[in-house]
């Protein structure tokens, strides 16, 4: 007798562990307590000279260190500092990008708020920013790694004379980039658990070197296609390789499946929901998208707290430079995180 199938973990009660009409109950002092409790689950401390002995402003809602005078609030030092939204729409904001499995434009998000786009646009971002982590991954085991072009497409003349070849480089679109993906495998051999991403202007031999080994521990086995572009990795790592012009997956099992699949998303996210990358931001899309992925066998409780606590932590000056600055190295424009 044939075994039932196994029910999607998407599917299951598992995966819903908090609505979002909770979040929209809540009250303004609720919300605060729920910022308060996710920064300083211990015990509110300065966050300037760290000191845990402070007085309460009540009508300011704000605390003043008793050691250094320093005077802060539950949002002080965050990417929400300053903010003049309720912190209850912050919060739904947060529970409505988690329930968006694949992304979430901010024309939607304008909506489902009543702000203006310019807003949802600039909370959307800062969102996607509380996912950048300051530390950098390192991956091991096995690791998948893969390119996709994204801003490149060229329009067609209407008439065949004036067409172009748009396989010449003096033809394409110079905004065109090329996302950089490593997914590490996970041990059961099922699926991946980490997944790292890079914005380079091209899928080339000193873009990958230079991805592949900021991340990806020695010794590892590294998967990739038939691209030359990966060529010189087998002078640093035991590699696999498959022909996809042949085969999906090679002889001894050799595939890129779990990159394959990541991009397969990340174009749902692209085509479905936001459209069109600014390269600008693309780094913090790319990041999003694989954010998405690790998270998703995680309850959407799960990942609202996961933000929610991300969102108050103290924004550093790594974090800043990774999530809004330039950092390039020769012609990798690097958003690795």
């Amino acid at each position: 007798m044939k075994a039932a199938n196994k029910q999607h973990f998407l599917l299951s009660a598992k995966a819903r562990s908090f609505s979002l009409l909770e979040i929209a109950r809540l009250s303004d002092d609720d919300a605060f307590e729920m910022f308060k409790e996710a920064r300083w689950p211990e015990g509110v401390c300065c966050p300037k000279c760290d000191h845990a002995e402070h007085y309460w402003l009540g009508t300011r809602k704000q605390w003043r260190c008793k050691s250094c005078k320093h005077t802060f609030s539950v949002t002080s030092g965050t990417i929400f500092a300053h903010h003049k939204l309720p912190l209850t729409t912050y919060l739904a904001a947060v529970a409505i990008y988690t329930n968006a499995v694949k992304g979430i434009s901010a024309l939607q998000l304008s909506r489902d708020l009543n702000v203006q786009y310019k807003t949802a646009f600039v909370l959307a971002h800062k969102l996607r920013e509380s996912l950048m982590d300051s530390e950098r991954p390192e991956l091991d085991g096995e690791v998948e790694v893969d390119a996709a072009y994204v801003n490149g497409h060229v329009r067609p003349r209407n008439r065949i004379h004036d067409r172009v070849d748009r396989r010449l480089k003096r033809n394409q679109d110079p905004d065109k980039r090329a996302i950089l993906a490593m997914r590490q495998r996970c041990e059961s051999g099922y699926g991946a658990s980490k997944t790292v991403t890079a914005v380079a202007l091209s899928e080339n031999e000193e873009s990958v070197v230079q991805f592949v080994s900021m991340h990806v521990e020695p010794g590892t086995v590294v998967s990739a296609d038939e691209s030359n572009a990966y060529n010189a990795l087998h002078a640093h790592y035991p590699m696999e390789r498959v022909n996809h012009s042949q085969h999906y997956v090679g002889p001894q099992g050799q595939n890129t499946n779990q990159a394959e699949s990541f991009f397969s998303r990340f174009r749902r996210m692209q085509l479905g929901q936001v459209h069109k990358f600014g390269n600008l931001y693309l780094n913090r899309y790319a990041n999003e998208a694989a954010y998405r992925e690790d998270s998703r066998r995680q309850s959407n409780g799960a990942i609202f707290g996961d933000i929610v606590k991300r969102h108050v932590r103290p924004v550093t000056p790594l974090l800043g430079l990774l999530a809004g600055q330039q950092e390039t190295f020769r012609d990798l424009d690097l958003r690795s995180l």
